[in-house]
């Protein structure tokens, strides 16, 4: 018999449904067994293989209807006895009997694995939480460096900018590109998720492009065409053709490519790729998995590139990366089915309708 007790934030790691909280607590137990949950102020319980359908949720209702004025404890207790004489009449044929275990020694018991439960799984949120915060990290790095490079190659073309015979074309896109960079340092302040950065990288994905334009417009060139960055480095701007490549170990497809990379391609050399940090290594971004996603999404997404492409470098078919999920963090590993448990309180269905759980709120 497991005992959870909880506070209500645990319910957030299971969309806000403290009863399918529960339900993921027995699955990283993966025991047969009866459970029992008080998180905030909810109590729940089910049962696996131990008790008859809908029997623990019964008894927790009746615990709590019983002991509600004396708090969390007294029902507890009072919900073990139940469970404890539960069990001792269906281990002696409905006689009330002494094949039982007293409710004394149950909560005994329980209080190791109820606290060691706790425990692991602050542990598991700790860690979780610790590895957002890196990734996140890592993610805000590599934007940082990008809107740095940015305002580097506007100060650059300043100068140019200043001439009283400036192009009035070049003057306009180069207003743009300063707008955007601004924007882009604002955003990136603002980011606290990977997927805040997906702003910050459309941004400097159209800033660039202006500034490429203001720079082509100031040599007496054609404005150059609106074009997906250059695939190996953002940072080299606006690609000029598609050219196709392929990763270690992977099939080729086409990319964009700036000018030089096109060349180095075509010579067969290895192209200048963004080498991004992750867990203290260099890596190429797209081997850095998904937390790089929308980093990469703001450059390349859009409609500028088709989302199957986008779908497929950042989720795996460029050599296959990623994490793998786990019960309490709700990866995608791990929302499916419940496991081993395919029968009792627990089998599927609906948790949001009563039936097998029982229970309530103090």
């Amino acid at each position: 018999m497991y005992i959870a007790v909880l506070p209500a934030s645990a319910a957030n790691e299971a969309g806000g449904d403290p009863r399918l909280a529960l339900r993921k607590v027995a699955t990283a137990i993966g025991e047969s067994g009866t459970y029992a949950s008080v998180i905030g102020n909810n109590f729940d319980a089910g049962s696996e293989d131990v008790l008859p359908e809908g029997v623990a949720g019964r008894l927790a209702a009746e615990a709590l209807q019983a002991k509600r004025s004396k708090g969390t404890a007294a029902v507890l207790e009072n919900f073990v006895r139940r469970v404890g004489k539960a069990r001792a009449e269906a281990g002696s044929g409905g006689q009330n009997g002494g094949s039982g275990i007293s409710g004394g020694v149950l909560l005994a018991i329980l209080a190791i694995p109820a606290a060691l439960l706790g425990l692991s799984l602050f542990r598991r949120r700790k860690r979780e939480r610790a590895r957002a915060e890196a990734e996140f990290q890592e993610v805000h790095d590599a934007a940082r460096d990008d809107v740095i490079a940015l305002g580097q190659d506007i100060r650059a073309l300043d100068l140019d900018m200043e001439m009283p015979n400036a192009d009035p074309e070049a003057k306009t896109h180069y207003g743009l590109a300063v707008e955007r960079y601004g924007q882009a340092e604002e955003a990136l302040d603002r980011a606290r998720r990977p997927q805040d950065v997906q702003p910050v990288t459309e941004l400097l994905e159209e800033g660039r492009w202006a500034m490429e334009a203001a720079r082509a417009e100031m040599e007496g060139r054609e404005t150059p065409e609106r074009r997906p960055p250059c695939f190996f480095d953002p940072r080299h701007g606006p690609s000029v053709t598609d050219v196709e490549w392929a990763p270690p170990g992977g099939q080729p497809r086409e990319v964009p490519a700036c000018a030089a990379d096109a060349v180095r391609v075509q010579d067969g050399v290895d192209p200048d790729m963004r080498q991004v940090a992750v867990n203290g290594q260099m890596v190429p971004y797209w081997q850095a998995g998904p937390a790089f996603g929308p980093w990469a999404g703001g450059f390349f997404g859009g409609g500028l590139l088709p989302g199957l492409f986008i779908g497929s470098m950042l989720g795996g078919g460029f050599g296959g990366f990623g994490y793998p999920g786990d019960a309490w963090g709700g990866d995608a590993g791990d929302q499916g089915d419940f496991g081993d448990f395919g029968g009792g309180d627990f089998g599927g269905g609906d948790f949001g309708g009563g039936g097998d759980f029982g229970g309530g709120d103090f």
